[in-house]
């Protein structure tokens, strides 16, 4: 399973972008993809349409991974392993979804997310 980060679920939608040539590829590999409820958040705090949200829910199939005690959890030690930057506390909740589902993470903010590999995060 692939989990979106808000911002492949933002440019997802728009034809022209990388993200969305990444999203017709894996649907056509028949990859599943998903989304945390955080970065489902993300997403639908916009600015988005009613309908651009009504296709990305369909297209992820209405997975939209809740975050439990175990992921608030693991996120609390992603924070605390990787320096407690305040910018990245959203961050340590979407890779901690990821990791407990055992999905790979899709995102165009590599950057901040190579922290969290070595604890257990795929990237794509």
């Amino acid at each position: 399973m692939i989990q979106l980060d808000a911002n492949y679920l933002i440019l997802g939608s728009i034809g022209s972008t990388a993200q969305n040539q990444d999203l017709r590829r894996w649907l056509t590999q028949g990859e599943s993809t998903s989304a945390s409820a955080v970065a489902w958040m993300e997403f639908v705090t916009g600015p988005v349409s009613t309908a651009t949200v009504d296709a990305i829910r369909q297209m992820i199939d209405g997975r939209i991974l809740p975050v439990s005690q175990a992921e608030a959890e693991l996120a609390a030690h992603l924070f605390n392993a990787t320096g407690r930057k305040r910018a990245l506390r959203y961050d340590c909740l979407i890779a901690a979804t990821a990791i407990q589902a055992r999905a790979r993470l899709a995102t165009s903010n590599l950057a901040d997310y190579r922290l969290f590999v070595p604890h257990g995060l795929e990237l794509m």
